[in-house]
């Protein structure tokens, strides 16, 4: 009789670990919704297509198709930037809705002032 109810009493426990199997897929993140759009000096790469990146940086060091994704890589002996371009939900041309920066050991680097060393003069 104890072992029943322990059986019975652990039921909801045990209830609230099956999945229901259905797996939700990210969404891809859009320049719009992106945090770095706001702040100053991102704006000159944030929402720019590729076109837009190799007049502002010069041709990138990488161009790395990670789908849906792209990854364009600029670099100078300051800093390493990977701007990454997404298609937007009705499709078209990738724009940039993401921006990683660094040094070239790894270390941490500001991204407005990576941008703006890197910018072609």
């Amino acid at each position: 009789m104890i072992r029943k109810l322990i059986i019975l009493s652990a039921l909801p426990a045990l209830a609230a670990c099956v999945s229901t199997g259905a797996v939700k897929t990210p969404a891809l993140p859009t320049a719009a919704a992106s945090p770095l759009s706001n702040v100053q000096g991102l704006e000159l790469v944030m929402g720019k297509t590729a076109g837009q990146l190799k007049r502002l940086f010069g041709n990138p060091q990488a161009d790395v198709a990670e789908p849906p994704a792209r990854k364009l890589q600029f670099s100078s002996g300051a800093c390493v930037l990977d701007a990454y371009l997404y298609p937007e939900k009705t499709g078209g041309e990738g724009r940039v809705t993401h921006i990683d920066t660094r040094r070239s050991d790894g270390a941490e680097v500001d991204r407005v002032s990576c941008v703006n060393a890197l910018r072609v003069r």
